[in-house]
């Protein structure tokens, strides 16, 4: 159903039947977008999710997971592995498509060639490449995408439907603690060893890119 209703829309869709298929075919050639389901024969998804986060040719590889657990803690448990987002069923085909084309976006490089700079933190959007003290900096495309909107405007605090918003889209319905997670995710690959943390929790209010952080 997933594969005949994207095709239609113009998408070229591959299929795996198992974990350990899907690993082979991404290692073989990696696609734009993974949907990943969570109950899968052989190695779950979560498994295959981790596993594409460990490899330096995968790691940045968007990945949709879609699963019937619709507990709160599974979708923690999924975001945390590397989903850069999650999907419960029942859904509608609309809400899939909106979902994997917000994610589309994002993962586009900028257009714009502009380089935006905060304290040591510098991030290149021609080449869509991170440094701080010269150091490369490892972002997923949420991850990226959630730094380029804070630099652009630095010290001000945005609550978490603000960045639902700029990030993800008015359009899409993402759980606003999914936004926690992506900032735990930008915050562990910003900050090196004797590095301030530059990502201010601002209790009640949300956060900031400020050199106040806590």
């Amino acid at each position: 159903m997933l594969r005949y209703n994207l095709e239609k829309l113009g998408y070229q869709v591959d299929e795996a039947a198992d974990g350990q298929e899907a690993l082979l075919k991404i290692a073989e050639q990696a696609p734009d977008l993974v949907l990943l389901d969570w109950m899968l024969p052989s190695l779950s998804g979560i498994e295959v999710c981790r596993q594409i986060r460990r490899r330096t040719q995968t790691r940045d590889l968007p990945v949709i997971m879609l699963t019937a657990r619709v507990e709160e803690q599974d979708s923690i448990r999924g975001l945390n592995t590397g989903a850069d987002d999650y999907i419960t069923k029942p859904f509608s085909m609309e809400a899939l498509v909106a979902r994997v084309r917000a994610l589309l976006r994002r993962t586009q490089p900028v257009a714009s060639g502009r380089t935006l700079r905060f304290h040591d933190i510098v991030l290149d959007g021609t080449e869509h490449r991170v440094q701080r003290n010269d150091r490369p900096v490892r972002l997923g495309p949420t991850e990226y995408r959630l730094l380029e909107f804070l630099m652009q405007h630095p010290r001000r605090v945005f609550s978490r439907e603000d960045l639902l918003n700029a990030v993800w889209g008015a359009d899409i319905h993402v759980e606003a603690r999914t936004v926690d997670v992506h900032i735990r995710r930008l915050r562990k690959a910003l900050n090196g060893p004797d590095e301030q943390d530059v990502v201010r929790t601002v209790r009640t209010a949300g956060y900031a890119l400020d050199l106040e952080a806590a």
